[in-house]
């Protein structure tokens, strides 16, 4: 997992008798069990509020109170309330009479930390002995059809949480906030469940052997038909949005165009691609699977029967993928791959 593989060495400070310690001995120790902490967030828990963040506003109210509250970031960072905070909503009047909407997000925060305490070194200047991590709130522009906006990449992959919803007229709220559009920090108990719908930029041709027995088909003539190549198309589906935390079940179907009729092609006197019912799926990982379609021929291929996918030779194929445009190594097809995960 990459969030793994940028976690730097594991590194433990040791000490011994007679010693002479310095700042950077202490903060490395401090800098290693933060990191073992976040570490552990990221692997056992998801972005969200893990507990608190209570939001209260009613529908005429100015402002919105948070309470104190404990979440997680997609870095395994903690965000930390631990006092109410007032925030007045924002000074908008509305567009022509519809009511602007906002998400109220929470975030760790960047850069240097306040100072809280500093003290004067023992024959050296002075220097800070601690540093507050405060949350940081930031109200952030719904689209009208309900989608962030400059801040959507942010709040999808958890970066910045999501605490409330409001909607403003006049510089005030138009209802009361919900919560409903919150994470939890805590993984759901019952499977998680996600779907989506890609069109891939380009399939890729693939064939390799088949298994070298007879496939019991003949011609007119007698003559056995040899099954020599399994062919067909595959490409890559992205499903990282989903969030998944392991490879999911994945279950998926082609939709668009399922028959494509490729006569005048070479020796073939006709020939069908029928490829429905025929997907098949290779290398599930928490962000994608490659979908791979193998192909059959339906009709007759130089003038034998072949209900199935058989290609005479390497060539052939090339030639068949030629027929449907092959740009760079890539077919454009008009197919839609529609899946879904399943992570238990």
């Amino acid at each position: 997992m990459s969030f793994i593989r940028d976690t730097r060495s594991v590194e433990q400070q040791h000490f011994f008798d007679g010693q002479r310690l310095f700042a950077n001995d202490l903060q490395g120790i401090e800098a290693f069990n933060r990191e073992m902490r976040w570490l552990h967030n990221q692997s056992l828990h998801q972005p969200g509020i893990g507990n608190g963040f209570a939001v209260a506003g009613k529908k005429g109210d100015r402002e919105v109170t948070v309470g104190p509250g404990y979440a997680i970031d997609d870095l395994g960072r903690e965000i930390v309330l631990t006092r109410d905070r007032v925030l007045p909503v924002p000074p908008v009047a509305g567009d022509n009479g519809v009511a602007a909407r906002y998400l109220l997000t929470v975030a760790y925060p960047e850069g240097d930390l306040d100072i809280v305490e500093e003290r004067q070194g023992v024959c050296a200047d002075s220097g800070a002995t601690r540093l507050r991590v405060e949350p940081v709130f930031c109200w952030q522009p719904l689209n009208p059809d309900g989608t962030p906006g400059n801040a959507a990449e942010a709040i999808v992959t958890g970066r910045q949480l999501t605490v409330a919803e409001i909607a403003v007229k006049d510089c005030k709220l138009d209802r009361d906030v919900k919560i409903s559009t919150r994470r939890n920090a805590r993984p759901a108990s019952q499977p998680y469940i996600y779907a989506g719908e890609e069109k891939p930029t380009g399939w890729k041709p693939w064939i390799e052997p088949a298994p070298s027995v007879s496939t019991g088909f003949e011609s007119s003539s007698s003559a056995t038909f040899p099954l020599r190549f399994l062919a067909g198309f595959e490409a890559w589906i992205d499903t990282s949005k989903a969030g998944f935390l392991g490879p999911p079940e994945y279950f998926c179907r082609i939709d668009g165009e399922r028959v494509f009729d490729l006569a005048d092609m070479g020796d073939f006197d006709h020939a069908l691609f029928a490829l429905d019912g025929l997907v098949h799926i290779a290398e599930p990982t928490p962000d994608g699977f490659l979908a791979r379609v193998m192909v059959f021929f339906l009709g007759f291929v130089s003038g034998h029967s072949a209900p199935f996918a058989a290609f005479e030779s390497e060539t052939t194929m090339a030639t068949s993928f030629g027929m449907l445009d092959v740009e760079k190594g890539k077919v454009s097809l008009p197919w839609n791959v529609v899946w879904m995960g399943v992570e238990g």
